[in-house]
C-alpha cells in the first residue's frame, strides 16, 4: 500500500557546545555532517535565558569558517602563540532542556546513549548519561546558599498506528497543508529552493508529540517557540526492548515499548488513585510492535501493533505509610457520587484510543477484612453510573476477576482463564496492521478459526489494574499480549492458525521481553523488581524462587519506607511540578506535595462539565475511532507538512539507517547483537525442528547449553539490574572530552545493544563458542578480520570514496532535466515472472488456460472415483498401447 508522505528526519542529531566568555555556541549536525545549525546562548544575563537561532542551514565549510572567525574574534592575546578564544566544552547527542532553580539557568545535554531498537529504520536510543552545564559566566553569577541542594526521528510519544495513519493522509490534503505551512511559517529558510511542480517532490510530515508521555516538555517549553523544531528532542520514560524472531531464516522483530505518563507521576505509596484532572498514578501505555525486518521501509514493509494500558484505580484514594505497615489501610479521601474524576479519565481514553474501553480489574473481591474490596465497590459504582449516559454500543466493559483467589485454588489454572479473557478482548479491540490479509489466509478461509475484521486499525483499549499495577497486572498483560502476538503473526501470514503454545521459542522470547518490561516498571514505581512472575502463576517456578521473592518484597518495603520521598522530590523538580522561588518554602521543607498535583487547591478551575453528558461531544461523534486519529481541522494543526526533493537527507531513511558515509564493522551491527530466538532459545542439537513455534522441553532450549547454573543466574541478574546500572567502559560512547575538529563527536552505540544494558558480560570463551555455532568467523568468509584497526591509508581511501558519494548527491536535483533523467533512468526493470504481483508478502496466482483447468478438474474427480468418459482419441491411444504391449 503506497504512502503519500515520509517522516521527517531531524537534521540535529550530533551536538558540540563551544564556549566563549560571553556566549555558548551549540553546533548541531546530522549524522552525515552535511547540514549544520547554530544556536547562540547568552552568558551575560544572570537570571534570564536568551537563546538565538539564526535558522540558517550551514554546510561543513561554512560552519568551519564561522567557528574560525569566532575563535579569532574572542582571542585576548594576539601575540601569544597557541592561544584560543573559542573552547570546546562538551559533545552531546541532544538537548534535554533548560532548568532554573534559585540562580541562573542550566542546560542539560545527553552525553552518552545506547541503541535499543529499530523501527522502520528509525533508531530508538536509551539515555546513558547527561551533563548539566551552568550558563551564566562566573563574573555575573549571583550565588545563593541553597542552590547546591537542588542540583541533582521516530515519535515515541505516539503509537505506531498513529504514526503510520498520518503518513497515509490523502495527497490533496497534504498539498493544502503545505500551502498553509508556507503562509503561516515564521522560518524564512523553511521552504527555500523547493519546487511545487513536477512529480519529484515528496511530502515530509512531523507531528506534535503527545505531551502526556513526554518527560522533558517543561524543560523545553522556554525555547519551544524561539528555535527551530530540530533542536527539540522529546524523551519518554519507561521501557524499550527488541528481540529477533527467526522463522526459518526470515527475521521478524518483536518490539516492546512502555510509555510512562508524566502527569501525576511518582512513587508507589506517595501517588495513588487520580488527581483532579483525571490523571492516574502509575499510568503506563504498553505497545508491542511486530515487523518483518527483511524490509525496513514504512511504505513497503509489514508492520503490526497492539496497545494496552495499566493505571491506578481512577478514584480519590490513598494509603498512609506513617504506620510502617507492609500493607497500609486504603482510605477514600473524597466522596465522588457522580464519578467526576473517573469521567475525566475515561474521556481522555476515548479520545486517544476510541471504544470500547475494557477494564480488567484484578483486585481482591472477597476478604476477611475489607481492604482491596473498597476499590472494587467504588469502581463498579462509577462505571455503572457513567454507562447510563453513553450510547450502548460504546459503553465501558467491566471485567472483575479476583486473580489472587484463583491463584490459591488447586483446581483452577490462572493462565487458562486469562487466555479466555484475552481472546475476547483482542477480538473486540482488534489490532493495527498496515497490510491487507495475506494471500495464504485468503486461500484457506475454512482454516482461520476466526474471520478477521476488515478494519486494519485498533479501536478501543484494554485497561488492566490491580492495587499496585505491578505483579498481577504484568502477568495479565503478558497473556493478552501473547494472544495478540498470535493474531499479529497470523495476519502477516507467518503462522497458519492464530494460536501460540507455551514452551515454544517464540513465547519464551516474548515472556523474557515482558519480564524485563515488568522489572523495569516495577523498579521505577515500586523500588524493586517483580515479586510474582509468569512462572509463578504457571506454578513451574523453581524452589529457589521463593527466597528471591522474599528478598524482592523486603527491598520494595525498604524503598517505600526510606527512599521514596527523595525520589518523589526529584520527580517533582524534573517535571516542573515544583518551581523553586526565592522567599518561599523549599522543596524539602514542604509537608506534602498534594497541592502541587491537584490544581484545584491553588486556583479555581473552569466550571465542571455536565454530570450526565460527561464526555467531549467531538470525541463521541467519531467513535469507535479515536478522535486523535480523525482527519479534522483540530488534528491537522498539530502536523507540520513540508515538501522535499526525493533525494533530500531529511526523508532519506536508507542513508539514515545504513550510514554509508561511516566505516563500520559487521560484528558491531545492532541486528546481530540483539536477542535472537535462533541463537538464544533454539536447541543447538542437529536435527531438531528449527521452527520457533515447536513446543520443547525446558532442557532442550538453547539457554540450557550456554553455561552452568551459576552463569545463567548471573546473566539473568545482569539483565534485570540493567535499568539503573552504568554500562561497561568498553561499551560507552566516546568521551565528551575528546577533541575533533570536524565539529561533532562520533559515538559507539554499543556492540551488545540489547534491550537492557548489561552490567557484566559473560565469559569470553563461552560467547565465542556460541558465536561459532551460529555463524562462521568473518575471516573465513571474507578473508579479512574487520575487528582489527585499519591503517591510515585504508581510512583515507574510504574517506575519498565517501566524498565521491556525497558530491554526487550535491547536484541540483531541482532542475527538471535532472529529475527526468533520474526518473527515466536505469532503475526501471521489466518483470519476467508469470505472476502479476510477486514479492515476499503476497503472490497473485498466474492465469491458467481452460484446457489446463479441465485436465486438473478431471484429475481431482478421478481421485474421488468419478471417471470421465473416454473420447475417440483416448480410445485410439489405449488400443495402440495394448497392441504394442501384448500383441
Amino acid at each position: 500500500m503506497p504512502t503519500a508522505a515520509a517522516p521527517i528526519i531531524s537534521s540535529v542529531q550530533k551536538l558540540v557546545l563551544y564556549e566563549t566568555r560571553a556566549r555558548y555556541f551549540l553546533v548541531g549536525s546530522n549524522h552525515a555532517e552535511t547540514k549544520f545549525r547554530v544556536l547562540k546562548i547568552d552568558r551575560t544575563e544572570p537570571k534570564d535565558l536568551v537563546v538565538i537561532d539564526d535558522r540558517h542551514v550551514y554546510t561543513q565549510q561554512e560552519v568551519r569558517e564561522l567557528l574560525g572567525r569566532l575563535d579569532l574574534g574572542n582571542r585576548t592575546k594576539l601575540s601569544q602563540k597557541g592561544s584560543s578564544g573559542l573552547f570546546r566544552a562538551v559533545s552531546a547527542f541532544g538537548v534535554v532542556g533548560f532548568v532554573r532553580f534559585l540562580e541562573g539557568y542550566y542546560i542539560v545535554l545527553i552525553t552518552k546513549r545506547r541503541k535499543m531498537a529499530d523501527i522502520g529504520g528509525h533508531a530508538i536510543y536509551k539515555i546513558e548519561d547527561t551533563s548539566m552545564i551552568y550558563i551564566p559566566n562566573d563574573s555575573v553569577r549571583i550565588t545563593h546558599p541553597d542552590e547546591a541542594r537542588y542540583v541533582y526521528s521516530y515519535d515515541l510519544s505516539h503509537s505506531l498506528q498513529y504514526n503510520l495513519t498520518v503518513l497515509r493522509m490523502p495527497l490533496e490534503m497534504l498539498k493544502s497543508e503545505t500551502s498553509k505551512t508556507c503562509q503561516e511559517s515564521f522560518d524564512i529558510f523553511e521552504d527555500e529552493g523547493l519546487t511545487t511542480q513536477g512529480g519529484s517532490g515528496v511530502f515530509g510530515i512531523s507531528s506534535e508529540p503527545y505531551m502526556k508521555y513526554v518527560w522533558n516538555g517543561e524543560l523545553l517549553d522556554i525555547i519551544k517557540n524561539s528555535v527551530h523544531r530540530d533542536w527539540l528532542l522529546y524523551i519518554i520514560h519507561g521501557f524499550c526492548g527488541q528481540s529477533k524472531l527467526l522463522i526459518y531464516g526470515r527475521p521478524v522483530y518483536v518490539t516492546l515499548i512502555a510509555r510512562r505518563s508524566s502527569r501525576f507521576a511518582g512513587t508507589r505509596f506517595l501517588k495513588r488513585g487520580a488527581n483532579c484532572e483525571g490523571d492516574v498514578a502509575n499510568e503506563v501505555e504498553t505497545e508491542q510492535i511486530l515487523c518483518d525486518a527483511s524490509v525496513m521501509s514504512f511504505t513497503a514493509g509489514s508492520y503490526s501493533s497492539y496497545v494496552q494500558v495499566r493505571g491506578s484505580v481512577p478514584l480519590f484514594w490513598s494509603q498512609d505509610i506513617s504506620t510502617m505497615m507492609p500493607k497500609p489501610p486504603i482510605t477514600l479521601d473524597q466522596a465522588d457520587p457522580f464519578a467526576h474524576i473517573a469521567a475525566l479519565h475515561f474521556d481522555q481514553m476515548l479520545q486517544r484510543f476510541g471504544s470500547p474501553i475494557i477494564i480488567l480489574n484484578l483486585v481482591k473481591e472477597r476478604e476477611k477484612r475489607k481492604h482491596e474490596r473498597i476499590l472494587s465497590e467504588e469502581l463498579v459504582a462509577a462505571v455503572t453510573y457513567l454507562n447510563q449516559f453513553l450510547p450502548p454500543e460504546h459503553s465501558i466493559v467491566y471485567i472483575p476477576w479476583d486473580m489472587a483467589k484463583y491463584t490459591k485454588s488447586k483446581l483452577c489454572n490462572v493462565l487458562d482463564r486469562l487466555n479466555v479473557i484475552a481472546e475476547s478482548v483482542v477480538k473486540k479491540t482488534g489490532f493495527f496492521v498496515n497490510r491487507p490479509d495475506s494471500y495464504c489466509s485468503v486461500l484457506r478461509p475454512d482454516e482461520k478459526g476466526i474471520s478477521l475484521w476488515s478494519e486494519v486499525a485498533q479501536t478501543g483499549i484494554l485497561r488492566t489494574n490491580c492495587v499496585d499495577c505491578l505483579d498481577r497486572t504484568n502477568t495479565a498483560q503478558f497473556m493478552v499480549g501473547k494472544c495478540a502476538l498470535a493474531y499479529q503473526l497470523y495476519s502477516l501470514g507467518l503462522i497458519d492458525k492464530p494460536n501460540l503454545q507455551f514452551d515454544t521459542d517464540a513465547v519464551r522470547l516474548f515472556e523474557e521481553l515482558y519480564e524485563d518490561h515488568g522489572d523495569t516498571l516495577s523498579l521505577q514505581y515500586g523500588g524493586s523488581q517483580l515479586v510474582h512472575r509468569v512462572k509463578t502463576y504457571r506454578k513451574i517456578a523453581p524452589w529457589t524462587q521463593h527466597s528471591k521473592d522474599i528478598m524482592q518484597t523486603l527491598s520494595r518495603y525498604y524503598s517505600n519506607a526510606f527512599s521514596d520521598a527523595d525520589r518523589q522530590d526529584s520527580i517533582n523538580l524534573f517535571l516542573g511540578v515544583f518551581h523553586p522561588t526565592e522567599g518561599k518554602p523549599h522543596l524539602w521543607e514542604l509537608p506534602t506535595d498534594f497541592y502541587l498535583h491537584h490544581k484545584n487547591t491553588m486556583s479555581l478551575l473552569p466550571p465542571k462539565r455536565s454530570y450526565t453528558h460527561w464526555w467531549t461531544p467531538e470525541v463521541v461523534k467519531h467513535l469507535p475511532l479515536p478522535y486523535d486519529e480523525v482527519i479534522c481541522a483540530a488534528n491537522l494543526k498539530k502536523l507540520t507538512v513540508k515538501k522535499f526533493h526525493r533525494w533530500e537527507e531529511e526523508i532519506d531513511i536508507h542513508n539514515e539507517f545504513f550510514r554509508p558515509y561511516e566505516l563500520s564493522s559487521f560484528d558491531d551491527t545492532f541486528c546481530l547483537a540483539m536477542t535472537s530466538s535462533a541463537r538464544d532459545f533454539m536447541p543447538k542439537t542437529i536435527g531438531i525442528d528449527p521452527s520457533p513455534f515447536t513446543v520443547r522441553k525446558p532442557d532442550e532450549t538453547g539457554k540450557s547449553v550456554l553455561g552452568n547454573k551459576s552463569n545463567r543466574e548471573e546473566a539473568v541478574l545482569q539483565r534485570k539490574t540493567a535499568a539503573s546500572a552504568p554500562p561497561p567502559p568498553s561499551e560507552e560512547a566516546v568521551s565528551s572530552s575528546s577533541e575533533d575538529d570536524s565539529g561533532t563527536d562520533r559515538e559507539d552505540e554499543g556492540s551488545i545493544s540489547q534491550r537492557s544494558t548489561p552490567v557484566k558480560m559473560t565469559d569470553t570463551g563461552d560467547s565465542a563458542k556460541v558465536t561459532e555455532s551460529v555463524a562462521q568467523p568473518m575471516k573465513e568468509v571474507y578473508g579479512v578480520s574487520l575487528s582489527r584497526s585499519l591503517s591510515e591509508e585504508d581510512h583515507s581511501i574510504y574517506a575519498r570514496f565517501v566524498q565521491l558519494g556525497q558530491s554526487q548527491h550535491r547536484q541540483d536535483w531541482s532542475s527538471p532535466q535532472m529529475c527526468a533523467r533520474c526518473s527515466d533512468g536505469v532503475i526501471k526493470l521489466t518483470p519476467i515472472s508469470a505472476f502479476s504481483q510477486d514479492n515476499i508478502y503476497e503472490v497473485q496466482p498466474p492465469r491458467v488456460d481452460r484446457k489446463s483447468t479441465e485436465i486438473f478438474q478431471a484429475h481431482i474427480q478421478a481421485s474421488q472415483g468419478i471417471m470421465q468418459p473416454l473420447g475417440k482419441e483416448d480410445t485410439a491411444i489405449y488400443r495402440e498401447y495394448i497392441r504394442n504391449r501384448y500383441l
